[in-house]
């Protein structure tokens, strides 16, 4: 384990032995000067130190302002106060600065030498915090939405233009289609990013528990409360709080988070006193929430209040255009991940793929790329590989059948049926690639070799999202 590094400044020799020996004795290394100069010097010639301990009145300076100028060269550094002549207002100054701690003299040494080890350990979780931070900012930046598709584009643009606002936002689509990926987008880029970004799924917490999960509870309010507990919008008080599938949410409950949209102000379960919160709402939907309200199952005001900016995510078969992409996007990161070498060339088995309409969306393609790869561990994935439902059998094909483009006309209808819609578009998109393939490109030739009208051949094209 590596030793830490501490510096200690004070003018007193017997406190600078003091700590000196007592931290030394627990392990750290330990450089001991007595003025805010040396203090400095040092600082500037090692630039390796951890925590500084500091007296705050130095013969040549004040302790804050030297901590202040180490913190500029080293941001993560962890510091201690102490002081013989301490003042209220010296020591919020010392808070205000980042002083981890504000100690009087006289002090127990093995007292300090516990606020040692708790500021560190403090520093330590809060450089790992601005780490999770930067990855999940990686993460769900736009480097990592995958699609050139016009939906796909006019949710990017989108994003852009309201991220840094505090207005609600609702987003609705079909489940599998990335609905939390532009919540925490939206999060990422707004003014609130160095904060709590809180998600809570509406349809996975029972009714009765979920008023005390959005609003908290008070000590004796019901059976169980044995404290006092903070709710979501209070942990994501000045940052943002994603609500999934707000469709699911109870009347009763509707009528609570209205007010709390209308007042910034929520009341916990057994409170009579109203808190003040500053929390951004962003809200998202599988279901038709207008005609949720329609059918009275959801408020029509608070529908209003959720709906001020609303973004519409595309189901994966309005946008076949971006599965080629997603696919290598899947690939690249399951066989890093999976350690495996998988390869995906064939233009039937891409065929399959865009001709599949996707139910289960995104998510659903980056299960099946999980679990060819997984499978097939190294070498090339084939249409056999695929399962029988990309054929459309709704059941499993005889063993060592599979069905291939080339054989369409001499495939065996499936006992229990097929579906013809899906596997007559999948042939169909086999057929425009081919003869755009053959023709370079040349809509005008590949009208021709398929006998059919150039404006129909453009028309199929553009809403298949098909190009060479």
């Amino acid at each position: 384990m590596t030793r830490r590094s501490v510096l200690v400044v004070d003018d007193e020799v017997s406190i600078r032995k003091a700590l000196t020996k007592g931290l030394e004795r627990e392990g750290y290394f330990v450089t001991p000067v007595k003025s805010h100069e040396e203090a400095v010097a040092v600082s500037r010639e090692k630039n390796v130190f951890d925590l500084v301990i500091s007296d705050l009145i130095l013969p040549d300076g004040n302790g804050l302002e030297l901590i202040g100028i180490l913190k500029k060269a080293n941001p993560d550094l962890a510091s201690i106060v102490i002081t013989g002549n301490g003042t209220v207002e010296s020591a919020i100054e010392a808070t205000k600065q980042g002083v981890f701690h504000y100690v009087t003299k006289p002090f127990n040494i093995n007292e300090v030498l516990v606020l040692v080890g708790k500021a560190l350990h403090h520093e330590q979780l809060s450089q790992e915090n601005k780490q999770l931070k930067q990855a999940l900012h990686r993460k769900y930046n736009f480097d990592n939405f995958i699609g050139d598709s016009k939906p796909m584009a006019a949710v990017f643009e989108i994003i852009e233009k309201v991220a840094s606002s505090d207005s609600t936002v609702l987003i609705s689509g079909e489940s599998g289609t990335g609905k939390e990926l532009v919540a925490r987008a939206l999060h990422q880029y707004s003014n609130r990013a160095d904060k709590l970004f809180v998600p809570v799924n509406c349809g996975a917490i029972p009714a009765g528990l979920l008023e005390s999960e959005l609003f908290g509870h008070m000590k004796g309010a019901f059976t169980g409360a044995t404290a006092n507990r903070m709710g979501r919008f209070q942990a994501a008080d000045q940052g943002t709080l994603f609500l999934d599938e707000i469709g699911e949410m109870v009347p009763d409950l509707q009528v609570k988070l209205l007010r709390a949209l209308q007042y910034q102000q929520i009341e916990p379960v057994g409170s009579v006193r109203p808190t003040e919160i500053d929390t951004r709402i962003i809200a998202a939907t599988n279901v038709d929430l207008e005609q949720a309200v329609e059918d009275r199952r959801f408020r029509e005001d608070l529908f209003y209040r959720l709906n001020v900016i609303p973004i519409v995510m595309p189901p994966l078969r309005e946008r076949r255009g971006d599965i080629p992409l997603l696919v290598h996007h899947f690939l690249q990161i399951f066989n890093e991940e999976k350690k495996c070498d998988v390869v995906m060339r064939s233009e039937e088995l891409m065929s399959s793929l865009m001709g599949y309409d996707w139910p289960g969306n995104v998510r659903e393609l980056e299960n099946l790329v999980q679990r060819m790869v997984i499978l097939k561990n190294k070498g090339e994935i084939e249409c056999k590989d695929l399962p029988a439902k990309f054929f459309g059998s709704s059941s499993k094909l005889p063993p060592g059948k599979s069905i291939h483009r080339n054989d369409m006309m001499n495939f065996d209808l499936p006992e229990d049926g097929v579906d013809f819609k899906a596997l007559i578009s999948s042939f169909e998109d086999h057929l425009l690639k081919q003869a755009l393939q053959r023709t370079s490109g040349n809509k005008n030739k590949a009208s021709e070799l398929l006998r059919m009208n150039r404006t129909t051949l453009v028309e199929k094209l553009k809403k298949k999202q098909l190009s060479l």
